[in-house]
């Protein structure tokens, strides 16, 4: 059964909610997945922060309209899974992913930075590390010199106790 306008305009109403603070925003072509597979997918793009859902081309076309991801209204054909995120590579990574794991799962394109992606494009941004990734390696490097001199000074403590001694 088909939506009522009240419901279509509560769609667009929450897809350009999602699109208002999104950096990137990726299709996919989904045909022959089965549920299980979509479940898992979800699943992980909720994990990730990620807006994942299947729409309505013409939905989203009027959600994308006046935004800079207006660019990808040529790509929205056929059956296709949204991909929208606030973090630059998450709507890209958790797709082209699931995509390695699942062969009917097809990237189409993608936007980010008002920049139009093709498959190649999105498996590039998908390739750079998270925001968070990125983040804990910054600490690690950061951490590093201070646990070592935190040793260095409790092997000194110890040299001069046992002098004292």
């Amino acid at each position: 059964m088909g939506l009522n306008l009240n419901d279509k305009k509560a769609v667009v109403a929450e897809v350009v909610a999602q699109v208002a603070n999104a950096q990137t925003l990726v299709v996919a072509e989904y045909r022959g997945i089965e549920v299980g597979d979509l479940t898992v997918l979800r699943k992980k793009a909720r994990e990730s922060g990620v807006y994942l859902r299947v729409l309505k081309n013409t939905l989203a076309r009027r959600a994308v309209a006046g935004t800079s991801f207006e660019v990808l209204s040529d790509a929205m054909t056929g059956p296709l899974i949204y991909s929208i995120s606030e973090d630059a590579v998450a709507a890209a990574k958790v797709l082209n992913d699931f995509a390695k794991t699942n062969e009917k799962l097809v990237l189409k394109a993608g936007v980010y930075s008002g920049n139009v992606l093709d498959k190649a494009g999105v498996q590039a941004l998908a390739s750079i590390p998270s925001r968070e990734e990125l983040l804990a390696k910054l600490l690690g490097v950061m951490k590093a010199p201070v646990s070592g001199f935190a040793v260095a000074l409790g092997a000194l403590a110890k040299k001069r106790e046992a002098e004292a001694a």
